[in-house]
């Protein structure tokens, strides 16, 4: 139904909107928003269209975002859903922007398996007073690292070593930052934790009311093909719904990965996109 899928995409701009907002400044540019992080540690943020914007965003705006993004050392990165701008995916790949059209799926809680029906690697979500969360913040980060670098859902060659080699443990004020969001239950992790090799899929998840987005899901190419990321898709929708969490959602990377989001009860509502120059999406 129409109104029911506007006010989902509604939703969801609010949500896109107001997340980046504890941690980052916004800078206008015509109709874009870009986030400026000011806070230590996490990925840098995004451009997109503003929420208040009465107009389409143009190639000026573009071009002056990506100045600016320069000037500051950011990633040129873009970042909309294509069925609120349906406008400017021709104006980014004008611009010489690669643009990954991705799958922009929400959660059917009646579909949600349990991460055991999964996949046979546990999965917990990490507790921000228990002792171990800083090792715990380092190896989420260390696997997706390992996870993306290899993107995809086949199996390859890096494990627990190139995970540990990866390891940086999280500076004093980062730590604090992100403990003080997960006691808030703005924040998730989730690790997926083999015995005897330790952490080999990951995932987070962002909170903003009753929205919350699950990003950065990886798993060790070693470890594919277990039903690792779907159980860690699982482990973190479960525990959101259990917070009071109405609206969960997330973007696959491609149609392969989807399939893997339909297993822990996603279904697709539209399309992500995620600009940014050719070389860095090549």
């Amino acid at each position: 139904m129409p109104d029911e899928r506007d006010a989902l995409f509604d939703r969801l701009e609010r949500f896109y909107d107001a997340v980046p907002r504890d941690a980052a400044r916004a800078e206008q540019f015509g109709s874009l928003v870009l986030f400026v992080r000011e806070s230590v540690g996490g990925w840098p943020f995004y451009a997109r269209p503003r929420l208040d914007a009465s107009d389409p965003p143009s190639a000026a705006d573009v071009t002056s975002v990506r100045a600016r993004q320069r000037d500051l050392g950011l990633p040129e990165a873009f970042e909309w859903v294509h069925e609120r701008s349906p406008d400017l995916l021709a104006v980014a790949r004008s611009a010489g922007l690669s643009v990954l059209e991705a799958p922009l799926m929400v959660l059917d809680p009646a579909a949600l398996p349990t991460p055991a029906e999964l996949s046979d690697v546990p999965v917990r979500i990490l507790d921000p007073a228990a002792p171990d969360f800083a090792a715990g913040l380092a190896a989420q980060r260390a696997v997706a690292a390992i996870g993306f670098s290899a993107a995809g859902t086949a199996r390859g060659d890096a494990g627990p070593a190139e995970r540990d080699a990866a390891v940086v443990r999280p500076a004093p004020a980062d730590l604090a930052e992100e403990q003080a969001r997960a006691e808030s239950k703005s924040r998730l992790t989730a690790l997926a934790e083999a015995p005897g090799n330790g952490a080999v899929g990951s995932g987070r998840a962002m909170r903003v009311g009753e929205v919350a987005e699950l990003a950065g899901i990886a798993t060790l190419p070693r470890a594919r093909r277990r039903g690792v990321g779907a159980a860690v898709t699982a482990a973190l929708a479960r525990r959101l719904l259990d917070d009071g969490a109405e609206l969960i959602f997330l973007s696959a990377g491609s149609e392969d990965i989807a399939r893997v989001y339909l297993r822990a009860g996603f279904r697709r509502v539209g399309t992500a996109c995620i600009a940014e120059p050719a070389a860095v999406l090549a």
